[in-house]
């Protein structure tokens, strides 16, 4: 099963999202949004550049 994204709301007017996996794991947390619609747009925006992110190492120095 692919993971879940969740919009939820922080107060009357804030709202985020969490990528959550299949097992239950919190992956990513989102800033606040605005609207419901703008959280959406986040997810839109995550999903586009995922797949083709760079992987970049900053653990060492």
């Amino acid at each position: 099963m692919a993971g879940i994204f969740e919009i939820a709301a922080d107060g009357d007017e804030s709202y985020f999202f969490k990528l959550t996996a299949s097992d239950g794991t919190v992956l990513a947390v989102s800033p606040l949004y605005n609207t419901i619609r703008g959280a959406a747009a986040g997810i839109t925006a995550v999903r586009e550049n995922a797949a083709t992110g760079l992987v970049v190492d900053r653990s060492t120095s």
